[in-house]
Formats: C-alpha cells, sequence, structure tokens
C-alpha cells in the first residue's frame, strides 16, 4: 500500500463520507470504492461498511489506523530531515562578530562546522556593537555574536559571560596591584573605544555612576591597547579582547568584580535557515568550554 492510499483510507475513516473523500483528492466515488476494494483485496479482509449515512470502519479497520498514521508520521519525519540535509549541504552563513569573538572563538566553531559541512561557505563581517546591531536590524547578516543589551528586539541565545578587566600603562601606580577600583576611572586619561561610545564600557560605567575624562577614542579596542602601552591613558574591556596578545599594559580585575554576557542574536529562530541553526548548536556546544 502506497502512502497516498494510506492517507486516503485514513480520511475515509476520519470523514466516515466517500464523497468529500473524493472530491478533495479529485476522485469520483467510484473510483475512491475501487481503490478501497484494491486495498481490501491486497489486506484480506474487509474495510468499510456501508450504510445510509456513508461508511462506517470495521474493527479490523480501525486496528489498523494507528499504524498507518505511524507511517505518516515517520514519512514527513523524514521529508523534513531530507530537506534539512538539502539545506545545510551547500550554501552560505553570513555572520556578524566583534573581532573579539572571531578571533579567539569563531575559528574552532567554524572548523568543527566545515568538517561536517563542507560545502557551506561562512561570511564573516566584524564590526564594533553600533554596526552590527545595524547590519542584524538589515538582516544583511543571519547572525551576530556581540553582548547582551536590555530591549533587544531579536531571538537571543547566551553563550558565557566575560569579566571587564582595567588596562593600565606599564607604569602606572596600580599596575603591580591585585585588582583596580572602578571608581578610580574618573580621575584618570580615558581612552574610548568604537568611536568614543562603547556601549558594553559605558553601561559599567554608567552604572557606577562614573563619568571618565576621555582623552582619546578608537574604533578598535587593539589600538587602544597600543595607545595604553605607550602611556597615553587607560581603559577598561572585556577580558576576551586582551586574551592572545603581547601586552606589556597591566590588566587587573575590577574591583567590584563586573562582567558582560555573550551569546547570539537572530531575527528569528523560526525563520532561520538550516545550516544558520546547526552552526548555532555547534557554538552553543563549543564556546561555553572555550
Amino acid at each position: 500500500m502506497d502512502l497516498k492510499k494510506c492517507k486516503i483510507l485514513l480520511d475515509a475513516i476520519d470523514y466516515r463520507n466517500l464523497s468529500k473523500v473524493a472530491k478533495d483528492y479529485g476522485y469520483t466515488p467510484s473510483g475512491i470504492w475501487h481503490m478501497i476494494d484494491t486495498i481490501e483485496n491486497e489486506l484480506g479482509f474487509p474495510l468499510f461498511i456501508r450504510n445510509s449515512g456513508g461508511v462506517v470502519p470495521t474493527d479490523n479497520c480501525l486496528r489498523l489506523a494507528p499504524y498507518l498514521r505511524d507511517l505518516l508520521k515517520c514519512n514527513e519525519r523524514l521529508a523534513q530531515r531530507m530537506a534539512e540535509i538539502r539545506g545545510i549541504k551547500s550554501g552560505s552563513i553570513t555572520i556578524g562578530s566583534y573581532p573579539s569573538v572571531s578571533i579567539q572563538w569563531l575559528p574552532h566553531v567554524i572548523k568543527a562546522f566545515r568538517a561536517d559541512y563542507p560545502g557551506v561557505t561562512i561570511q564573516i563581517r566584524e564590526g564594533i556593537r553600533q554596526e552590527l546591531q545595524s547590519w542584524l536590524d538589515e538582516m544583511s547578516v543571519e547572525m551576530c555574536f556581540y553582548t547582551w543589551r536590555p530591549k533587544m528586539k531579536c531571538h537571543w541565545i547566551p553563550l558565557r559571560d566575560d569579566p571587564i578587566m582595567a588596562v593600565l600603562p606599564p607604569d602606572h601606580p596600580l599596575a603591580g596591584a591585585a585588582s583596580y577600583p572602578l571608581s578610580r576611572c574618573a580621575g584618570e586619561k580615558f581612552i574610548m573605544p568604537a568611536l568614543g561610545r562603547d556601549e558594553d564600557v559605558t553601561a559599567v560605567l554608567e552604572e557606577a555612576g562614573i563619568s571618565p575624562s576621555i582623552a582619546f577614542s578608537t574604533i578598535e579596542n587593539f589600538a587602544a591597547i597600543s595607545m595604553i602601552e605607550c602611556g597615553l591613558g587607560m581603559s577598561i574591556m572585556n577580558e576576551l579582547i586582551t586574551k592572545g596578545r603581547l601586552n606589556k599594559a597591566a590588566i587587573l580585575p575590577l574591583d567590584p568584580p563586573r562582567h558582560i554576557s555573550f551569546g547570539i542574536a537572530l531575527p528569528s529562530l523560526e525563520k532561520a535557515s538550516p545550516a544558520v541553526l546547526e552552526f548555532v548548536s555547534y557554538a552553543k556546544r563549543m564556546i561555553p568550554d572555550m
């Protein structure tokens, strides 16, 4: 019995009206009866009894029905899985990311993902938070790896927290200290990344009621670190930015401690492609342990 016959048979059981079933499938009622006769001959027992109101399924027919429904459900799951595989076998993913994430975390995720899905091309667009949010809003990227902020209008998947650190010149009076008092930022020559408006840094300072004297602003955190190494000022930034770099600057935890929360933002989880959803699953599994 093929799947179409299974569906017609189940509809006949549910509706108990062969005229309606015939109309739904573009058959005549006699054509449906002929199909049922053929199925009964295959099975070796009757399936329906005619009456004045339509048809009544036999006990054997009702006993068979759950297995037919399971068969159709299995076929639907198979079809969905095949569609997912076709979608992931080839295609592309465009990712927006902080430079620190694309340096420290994404290469490992991409390597694992491409080992399983070599036909999927991946493009990374790096930017500051304002740029990433704009790209996500206009859907020129399919997901963004950045930090959580209140009132975000997207689907948010948390990954891990990262501590905020003080980055000081090597000759700073507190360069050898165990921690850096956050309140001291108010009296320092402060270097502000992200065009002078790093939202992660600003949020920490505003929460503490601190308005630092901004001596310089940069786009990139790495430029800010180089300026700090030359003694032009200090800054605060998350620890991930400072990793893997030979810093002359002193890097200290804040007192009191502060952190930011990294995650993945998508315009819509329901509308994401199979390749994007699969990449997200790799990132969720790998990044928290890095």
